[in-house]
């Protein structure tokens, strides 16, 4: 405990509030509750967490996020702990079992936002109805845009190398919330972990992923312009695949996120692990899809050699039964 005459306390709590608190960061700020009871009273107002919530994240502004989030435990201080700064996850190879779960996700918000050069460029909120029989059994696809939605962002495409100019300035937020857990976790890489022209269109798709065991999470990204003109973007997308490839259905994918939103690590983003844990997911992806499509192949050989071998059989059966007529 400290002194009750410690230097500290001998300043007005709202000099503290007003002057000090309100210049520190969320990191900091959560440092500096911790050193003593004193300032841990001033750190935890939540009208600093607030600020400092819809400054990082501008979606947090919409009227249905600031609704779910008074109902959270420690309100802004909760999403901000549970949404900062990424998810760090490696048990999720199989869904767990969550039928016996007193509170299922029945629905879930997606708070996104993209930001250019650390500023915002697109905010937006969305609702999913999880308990439906066509999310449940369908590949999960959150599409935040309408469809042919386009977002003029006012982005110069004036670089000499447009891919490696956007992998060091476009960043990402998909923070996913669940309302009945009242719990929340941020599903992007921040940084792009790759970005690439599309074979057809020429558009640039940028990808951001979370790899959470067998399991990864991608969010795309399309950006379509012209070279010395506007960038725009048509496409945000989030999704979930196994190791084969296979996009996780609906039912699957839920059980996943309440899993690595109730136990998953908060750290620190490091973007460069973040890259070659995507690299190493898709080598080991495709390694898998090669050894699969190895074993169908062995084994349509040898559905087609017993039936090469049926048909020859029943063919001097059949021979056999002409000739003694």
């Amino acid at each position: 405990m400290e002194s009750t005459n410690s230097p500290i306390t001998t300043i007005h709590p709202d000099i503290i509030q007003s002057q000090i608190l309100t210049r520190l960061d969320g990191t900091t700020l959560t440092s500096a509750a911790s050193t003593t009871s004193h300032l841990h009273n001033l750190c935890t107002q939540n009208h600093l967490w607030q600020k400092i919530t819809t400054t990082t994240w501008p979606s947090l502004n919409d009227t249905l996020t600031k609704s779910l989030i008074s109902t959270f435990p420690n309100s802004h201080r909760s999403i901000f702990s549970d949404s900062f700064p990424s998810i760090h996850y490696s048990s999720a190879s199989t869904p767990p079992d969550d039928s016996s779960s007193p509170s299922p996700l029945k629905e879930l918000i997606s708070a996104v936002d993209l930001y250019y050069k650390g500023k915002p460029v697109f905010s937006k909120v969305l609702k999913t109805e999880t308990h439906k029989g066509w999310f449940l059994c369908s590949p999960l696809w959150i599409e935040i845009l309408e469809p042919n939605e386009i977002i003029q962002t006012q982005i110069k495409f004036d670089q000499n190398d447009v891919v490696e100019w956007l992998e060091n300035n476009l960043s990402l937020s998909w923070i996913i919330i669940s309302p009945t857990r009242k719990r929340s976790v941020n599903l992007s890489s921040r940084l792009p972990v790759t970005v690439k022209r599309h074979w057809l269109t020429d558009e640039l798709e940028v990808l951001y992923a979370v790899v959470m065991g067998l399991v990864q999470c991608t969010v795309k990204v399309t950006c379509c312009g012209k070279s010395g003109g506007e960038m725009h973007v048509r496409e945000v997308s989030l999704s979930m695949e196994d190791m084969y490839g296979r996009h996780l259905i609906g039912r699957d994918s839920l059980g996943i996120l309440q899993e690595v939103m109730e136990n998953g690590e908060r750290k620190k983003v490091d973007v460069e692990k973040m890259k070659s844990g995507f690299e190493e997911f898709c080598l080991m992806k495709r390694e898998k899809i090669e050894r699969k499509l190895k074993r169908e192949k062995v084994i349509d050989m040898v559905i087609m050699v017993i039936a090469i071998f049926i048909f020859a059989f029943m063919f001097r059966f059949v021979r056999l039964w002409v000739s003694s007529k």
